[in-house]
């Protein structure tokens, strides 16, 4: 079921590392967002794939994870994902980037919910500087880095809480490193008139 696949695609920061992608898996992803809706259909992004170990490694220097949990390293050593796609905007055909940011989580949930229809998974990062992710890749002065998406094989365990009104929203993780997702419950998130 949809809801199944939706319940699936967490914000995963754990990552079988001796699963790899391939070119076209990649595409695969890129493929399923570009049929996503577009304001004003104007398709704004460029999608920049890295699958190959050495290019990966790369880019998740770049990164930085779970800004709630700074005292931890995230991804542990060694769980690291094997495929990253940024979602670069091309100023020529929307120089407004903040026009187009809910386009860029549009374009990034479909991917991952492609992935997670696969068993795989991923996470959005925002926590990156967009310049030195533009200097490290090379890429043309045209394309502004919106988001970056990691992308694997996923090897924590998320658990969803539902949380009462009032309680804390914060993810956390126990002494086993199981990560938990406060989620607000459904009734407490509709507006009744």
């Amino acid at each position: 079921m949809f809801k199944d696949i939706v319940k699936a695609s967490r914000s995963y920061r754990g990552y079988d590392e001796s699963y790899h992608f391939i070119k076209e898996e990649m595409e695969d992803f890129v493929d399923c967002a570009r049929y996503a809706p577009s304001s004003v259909n104007a398709q704004p992004f460029r999608y920049y794939l890295a699958w190959e170990k050495e290019e990966v490694s790369r880019i998740q220097k770049l990164t930085n994870w779970a800004r709630a949990l700074p005292q931890m390293k995230l991804p542990h050593p060694g769980m690291c994902p094997t495929g990253f796609i940024i979602i670069c905007q091309d100023l020529n055909l929307g120089a407004s980037i903040p026009r187009y940011q809910k386009d860029v989580g549009i374009v990034a949930q479909t991917m991952l919910l492609a992935a997670a229809e696969k068993g795989l998974g991923g996470c959005m990062i925002g926590n990156y500087n967009a310049d030195s992710v533009k200097k490290e890749l090379n890429l043309a002065e045209n394309l502004a880095p919106v988001l970056i998406v990691a992308f694997g094989k996923p090897t924590e365990k998320i658990i969803i809480k539902e949380i009462e009104e009032g309680e804390d929203i914060a993810y956390y993780r126990d002494e086993n490193d199981v990560h938990y997702v406060p989620k607000r419950k459904l009734s407490d998130i509709i507006i009744k008139q």
